[in-house]
């Protein structure tokens, strides 16, 4: 082959170093360094070496991770099997094999990897630990003692679950004594958040604890609060306290009486009350020494070495306090470890007996079975058969209980006594500790720093006895960011601080144009509420808030930078910016996340929304969770308007009002009926009745989104981004019924016992809006960040385990033991260091330009907030001041920014191509296209004798007759009278005195000879039917009162409730012959080859009166035309 000779930069010579599986691997890769590429470049590598695919195990930390490492892997894999030998040779030679050392034999095989990959059975294993480990407990689950179809529990069923079995303890009165000890120290109302952490730790109540060993575990070293109390004052503080009374007795002034009667009392008192007595004479509420105004006489008579003696005695009496408010501690961890046994047993139990793991489950179980379990050795031996190489992935973010099972895992790698030792073994790791941002899921640096050693030893020892050890790599070249942004980053960790040593970071394009701006600070002012009126939401921030003002200037300088044609990229690269290339990054999804989200809405910015929100807190889910609620409990007038008032309905707040108003004590339900106010509405919750108890919870909604056009409301009103919360809930109905036997009222609880976060797609090319803990493993042009300023650090609380691994239960922080505020010291500590870690994850996401804001207060050291931190960074890099127009900042800044355009100039305006008629707003129609119910349809319903009749009340009793002539008919004659008052009052709204007149109508048509073969069986009642809308009338929707079906005739008949008969047909009201006209057109429809024949049952004679065929041919007469725009 020819050509110039492959020769590798420094940053990609490191990569391929690295890759190399020749041995064993611990690398450190800086932020935007390429360990992606390092990783799917070993893999290729192991392949074409002759590892066999089924035994390389790549763990991941998310399943992004992994389908993007696999995504990579096969399209490079994908990509050899077409290339020409020569192409072909030049992408392994830049893998890393030498020149000229790739034969022909090597190529072929590279050729057959893709297919490989994908094609052995078991394939190539790129995953997460989690699904590593269900996977290895559905290979062995005999072994693992689980069932072999386990089921993965989520949060919700998690949540659900322990609620149970809390509720099931409470009931149990051998049991309701622990669980009262817990509720009666719950600081919350709601349980849940103590369940899970009890359930998190439960490893830790393996043992069972004495009183005195759980002291010594928490540092009481006292035997109680009596031998405290009983131990101050001592003899010496007696005479301490004596002088000082005889010396206040002769002595003027308020504070020396008050001091005198004081400690008379408190002298003079039993030894267990001195103490109390004493407190509120010598300390503060706040347990510090209270400050006594000694006069210069006082000081005469009390010299200042009996002051200090006195100062003394308080600050031991204070200790004292602390001292006895720990055995607190000690109760409330008693309760903890009387509790915690028995409840964590029954959520096992009850697990196993549904088969459900979760995901604390499937590592200790795994880990159970690869380390002590009778069967370890021989699982780890058919195991030692199967993996030659291990590659991790995120180390720094891997929890102790995962390490353990990698451990086990590579146990046998270098020890010589595997199943197949002359094999070459490899492990590979790659993490780093900068971007340790994950301990509240269990990462921890100790264990990432000690696996280092461990892994050392395992692979130190090769067949002929030589050390080979694991090699270090470092990647240091950031592929990513410009100098600019590094040099910053290097400056602002130059200390080290939480990130550990000093970082170091070399820019692989060196002449890459960066900016690095710093905002200046917006204090906050006293809020000012003058603009607000009576019905603003109580908790509406002010319109000079400090965060409100920030939001609306991130808004604005993205507009501004959008318009501008801000450049970014280098070289022929270089664009303006645009929506997709900005990311903002805050701490927390807290008040400034949600104000920026509105604010970029406000200037119609392209804005793909909160990266994350909570399922209960959509719009979208909270319209069909009301739907489900109303369908499970008819009665719920509140549920009922809140779907009325949503894409669902067509009510408006006026219309709702109508409907509530005035109505007493009736069902808004039947409001809604009597009055037709929303036929569309009326007629898909009439179907939700019909269906609730019968379909499962997912085609319910199914049902809502689909046939009754909910998806396509909901997003119309709210939004495309409203989708995927759909489909979150969606996939909850979809979860919830493999675990549970589905029913509506339990899926509602379902969705009660947790509240479900929705991880959200950002659309492409729209500004990103995250936390920095979800923008781990991205990139963007340009990124904001502009929650800087300082922020209380995070306390302790809850279930915590101390580090012998004693779960221990937090009280208020007065009542912490010694234990527990030696704890606590370590966890400030352990969230200073994360912060720093995650503010160096946060900036190394910048690739051209990263601005840096607050708002509020920042502190005034340089540790004290991100702001200061990165101001003290620059002025060390000898910042410029630069006037933003809102004020005066700093910036760093190389590289060409001169702008560019924003959007193509050479491209016709709106206006130059695209033709008048398009450019033109047409008239909304004359009448909107909808559906009408067929007694909607325009005409008189009653005769003239009943013009006095109150319309309420005829519909009201229209109602009762026709739900008892629906459902009696079904049962025997002899339990009329019986079930008839439970029909009505199921499925109308009668008075008591009413039942016996409505029965008694009801009986006399059910028993007149001449219309048994009305109610006969085989008849249908209550059929409903859809005429869709042709270009003269909308769609007509209603339902049919009783069908009679024979082998060639049809027979509607219409039950009619008015006090007046019409003597003939002729004489019937306009509107009801259009209804029966609608009845008739759709029996034609449905049975084209019928003859149709049509009949109004009259219930107050009875009489069944038949109804010419051109009596009901006049329906489109009765409705508008439909004026469509031309």
């Amino acid at each position: 082959m020819t050509g110039a000779a492959f020769i590798p930069d420094a940053a990609t010579r490191a990569q391929i170093d690295a890759a190399n599986p020749a041995g064993s691997v611990w690398l450190a890769a800086n932020a935007g360094s390429g360990k992606t590429r390092v990783l799917t470049d070993r893999v290729a590598w192991l392949l074409l070496d002759g590892a066999a695919p089924e035994r390389i195990l790549c763990l991941t930390y998310t399943k992004a991770a992994a389908g993007e490492m696999q995504n990579r892997l096969f399209r490079q894999l994908s990509k050899w099997t077409m290339l020409s030998d020569d192409a072909l040779r030049v992408e392994i030679t830049r893998l890393g094999a030498a020149r000229g050392t790739v034969p022909d034999d090597q190529l072929r095989r590279a050729r057959t990897l893709f297919a490989r990959a994908i094609e052995t059975p078991g394939g190539l294993k790129i995953q997460t630990i989690h699904a590593f480990c269900a996977s290895l407990l559905r290979r062995f689950p005999l072994e693992a003692g689980v069932s072999p179809a386990f089921s993965e529990m989520d949060e919700t069923a998690t949540a659900r679950l322990q609620s149970e079995v809390l509720d099931d303890m409470a009931s149990d009165p051998a049991l309701q004594p622990l669980v009262d000890r817990i509720a009666a120290r719950l600081t919350d109302a709601e349980p849940s958040a103590f369940l899970s952490d009890v359930a998190k730790h439960r490893t830790g109540f393996d043992r069972r604890l004495e009183t005195d060993a759980l002291k010594a575990a928490l540092g009481i070293a006292d035997d109680s609060p009596k031998a405290v109390r009983d131990s101050l004052p001592d003899a010496d503080d007696l005479d301490l306290l004596e002088m000082i009374r005889d010396a206040a007795r002769s002595l003027s002034g308020k504070t020396m009486s008050d001091l005198h009667r004081g400690l008379a009392q408190a002298i003079l008192a039993d030894t267990s009350d001195r103490l109390d007595l004493l407190t509120p004479i010598l300390l503060t509420q706040k347990m510090e020494p209270r400050s006594i105004r000694w006069t210069n006489a006082a000081r005469i008579a009390i010299s200042e070495d009996t002051i200090d003696d006195l100062t003394a005695f308080a600050l031991r009496l204070a200790d004292a306090h602390v001292r006895i408010n720990a055995f607190e501690a000690l109760a409330q961890t008693e309760a903890l470890h009387a509790f915690a046994p028995e409840y964590t047993a029954r959520v096992e139990a009850r697990k196993q007996s549904r088969g459900w793991l979760d995901f604390d489950d499937l590592i200790s179980r795994a880990q159970r079975l690869l380390s002590t379990s009778d069967m370890a050795q021989w699982v780890l031996f058919k195991l030692d058969g199967g993996i030659d190489h291990i590659l991790v992935d995120e180390a720094q973010d891997t929890s102790p209980g995962q390490w353990e099972v990698i451990t086990a895992l590579a146990s046998e790698f270098g020890a010589g006594l595997g199943a197949r030792p002359d094999v070459p073994r490899t492990i590979f790791v790659v993490g780093d500790r900068k971007q340790s941002i994950y301990a509240f899921q269990g990462a921890d640096l100790d264990a990432y720093e000690k696996m280092r050693t461990i892994f050392g030893g395992m692979v130190s020892r090769q067949d002929d006895g030589a050390m080979s050890g694991l090699r270090d790599h470092v990647l240091l070249h950031s592929f990513r960011s410009s100098p600019v942004i590094l040099d910053l980053v290097d400056a602002v960790f130059a200390d080290g601080g939480g990130v550990g040593d000093a970082p170091e970071h070399i820019a692989f394009h060196a002449e890459m144009p960066g900016r690095v701006d710093l905002w200046p600070v917006i204090d906050q002012d006293k809020a000012d509420h003058s603009d607000r009126v009576w019905h603003d939401p109580i908790d509406r921030p002010a319109a000079n808030d400090a965060n409100v003002l920030l939001a609306e200037r991130v808004a604005e300088a993205i507009d501004r930078m959008l318009k501008d044609g801000t450049p970014i990229g280098r070289d022929k690269d270089r664009r303006a910016v645009q929506a997709g290339d900005i990311l903002i990054l805050l701490q927390r999804r807290a008040d400034l996340f949600h104000h920026i989200v509105r604010a970029c809405k406000r200037k119609n910015l392209d804005l793909a929304g909160a990266d994350r929100l909570k399922l209960s807190d959509d719009m979208a889910v909270k319209d069909l969770i009301a739907a489900l609620t109303w369908a499970a409990t008819p009665d719920d007038d509140l549920a009922l308007a809140t779907v009325l008032r949503s894409p669902l309905g067509t009510v408006d707040e006026a219309g709702l009002f109508a409907l509530a108003h005035g109505r007493e004590r009736r069902r808004l339900w039947d409001v809604l009926r009597d009055r037709n106010s929303d036929p569309e509405a009326i007629a898909m919750l009439t179907d939700l009745l019909r269906i609730a108890d019968i379909l499962r919870p997912y085609e319910v909604l199914q049902r809502i989104l689909i046939r009754h056009d909910g998806r396509r409301r909901l997003l119309a009103r709210l939004g495309d981004e409203a989708g995927e919360a759909i489909d979150a809930l969606l996939t909850q109905a979809l979860a919830y019924e493999q675990l549970e036997t589905p029913s509506l009222t339990g899926f509602l609880g379902w969705l009660a016992s947790a509240d479900v976060d929705v991880k959200r797609q950002a659309g492409k090319g729209s500004i990103r809006v995250m936390s920095v803990h979800g923008a781990k493993g991205l990139e963007s042009p340009v990124v904001i960040l502009p929650e800087t300023m300082k922020r209380a650090p995070r306390g302790i609380s809850g279930v915590q385990r101390l580090p012998d691994g004693l779960p221990v239960w937090m009280p208020a922080k007065a009542n912490w033991s010694p234990a527990m505020h030696d704890a606590s010291d370590r966890a400030l500590a352990n969230d200073r260091a994360e912060r720093d870690r995650l503010l160096y994850v946060a900036m190394t996401r910048a690739e051209s330009w990263l601005i840096v804001g607050a708002a509020g207060n920042v502190g005034e050291d340089a540790d004290d907030s991100w702001y200061n931190k990165i101001a003290a960074a620059m002025e060390n890099r000898d910042a410029e001041d630069y006037d933003f127009g809102f004020g005066q900042g700093r910036r760093l800044e190389i590289g060409d920014w001169s702008g560019v355009a924003p959007n193509r100039t050479d491209m016709p305006t709106a206006d130059d191509r695209t033709p008048a008629w398009l450019r033109t707003s047409i008239a909304p129609p004359t009448k909107a296209a909808t559906r009408i119910a067929p007694s909607g349809l325009p005409g008189a319903k009653a005769l003239p004798g009943e013009a006095g009749v109150d319309t309420a009340t005829a519909l009201r009793r229209g109602t009762a007759i026709h739900a008892l002539l629906e459902h009696l008919p079904r049962l025997g004659q002899e339990t009329w009278m019986e079930r008839g008052p439970a029909i009505l009052a199921t499925y109308a709204d009668v008075q008591e005195d009413e039942i016996g007149d409505l029965l008694a109508e009801a009986a006399a048509v059910l028993n007149h000879p001449d219309l048994a073969h009305v109610f006969a069986g085989g008849t249908l009642a209550e059929v409903p039917f859809a005429l869709p809308p042709t270009v003269d009338r909308p769609a007509i929707v209603g339902t049919i009162d009783r069908v009679i079906l024979t082998p060639d005739c049809v027979h509607i008949v219409d039950f009619k409730t008015n006090t007046e008969i019409p003597p003939t047909p002729e004489s019937i009201p306009d509107g009801l012959l259009r209804q029966m006209a609608a009845y008739r057109l759709a029996a034609e429809s449905i049975w084209p080859d019928r003859q149709v024949q049509v009949a109004i049952l009259w219930t107050k004679g009875p009489r069944l009166m038949d109804l010419p065929h051109d009596l009901v041919t006049d329906l489109d007469a009765g409705i508008d035309p439909l004026v469509l725009p031309a």
